[in-house]
């Protein structure tokens, strides 16, 4: 069963390398990523666990110099284009709703940014990494910047008078918004304010109280809303020690109780995340993941969480 998968973080791999290989007088990323064991998101893994569209997120570490960090970008998207949109069949989704055009041997790739510290405080930088393709933007990690706070953060603040602003230029360029990461105060204005509402890999706070969590009643806000919440695989947003498929699936269905069928997906945080769920070690193991839910819940609930959800959503 094909997946849409939300969050991987592949071109910060790739941008560490490709800065190793630069210090030592070389200038291609140092990864392979059709099939380099060091990437859980490959190409090779990607095709064994039927992914049938990666999204790959520009993350700018924040302990950067501000006058780095968009250097940082450019360098990862250029990463995006001559690394990943170089391998056979694997298409630019330039426009969510191409999703549904993809052929069978494709694999579409969407980018995405993490954290809005790429463009600190200039609105052409936002314009033109939206005209270089990023669909979604999450306007925080952890800690605070220009834009609002992350969970990271103590003095609990919403959005600032500038990310107003920059909420605006999403809507107007038909762009997502995603709210993992996001504290609560943040998140709130961005369900009053946003067009198009997600959270990219993010779990159930009720079910594990985790500051990257959601309290149910943001869970139900972002389906009220008409966005999804994409579970992470990251085993510390899951539970205590040894997590398995089934510990995940416990999230799953804490969210359908809310009325997520139609509302949840999946969001994986690989190559983000250094300890794994048993059998979901990387993105060819997909599938375990699509069978137990299928299991449990049905195979029409499998599809829909697999993929179907996020075309039903987003892809319009």
């Amino acid at each position: 069963m094909k997946v849409i998968d939300t969050h991987c973080d592949a071109l910060l791999k790739l941008q560490t390398e490709y800065r190793k290989n630069m210090r030592f007088g070389g200038g291609i990323s140092g990864l392979n990523y059709l099939n380099d064991p060091e990437l859980d998101t490959n190409l090779e893994n990607l095709k064994k666990g039927q992914v049938h569209t990666q999204f790959f997120a520009v993350f700018i570490p924040p302990q950067l110099p501000d006058n780095e960090k968009w250097q940082h970008a450019l360098e990862q998207i250029d990463l995006f284009y001559t690394e990943v949109l170089a391998q056979e069949n694997v298409v630019h989704i330039k426009h969510l709703n191409e999703i549904k055009e993809l052929k069978n041997d494709e694999i579409g790739a969407v980018l995405t940014l993490e954290g809005s510290d790429a463009f600190g405080n200039d609105l052409v930088k936002l314009r033109t990494l939206f005209r270089l393709g990023v669909l979604s933007l999450g306007l925080v990690w952890n800690n605070g910047n220009l834009v609002a706070d992350g969970v990271g953060e103590s003095r609990d603040a919403g959005l600032t008078e500038f990310g107003y602003k920059v909420i605006e230029e999403c809507n107007k360029h038909d762009v997502l918004i995603d709210v993992s990461h996001l504290n609560v105060a943040g998140f709130y204005d961005i369900i009053d304010k946003a067009d198009r509402v997600f959270a990219s890999h993010s779990n159930a706070r009720a079910l594990h109280d985790h500051p990257r969590n959601l309290y149910d009643d943001q869970i139900k806000a972002l389906f009220e809303k008409g966005g999804m919440v994409n579970v992470v695989f990251m085993p510390g947003f899951i539970g205590e020690d040894n997590i398995r498929i089934d510990d995940l699936l416990g999230h799953i269905e804490h969210m359908l109780d809310l009325g997520g069928e139609n509302h949840i997906g999946i969001g994986s945080d690989f190559d983000g995340i250094n300890t794994f769920v048993e059998n979901l070690e990387d993105a060819s193991k997909h599938q375990n993941l699509i069978d137990a839910v299928g299991e449990k819940f049905g195979s029409g609930t499998a599809e829909k969480i697999s993929h179907q959800n996020f075309i039903n959503n987003f892809c319009r």
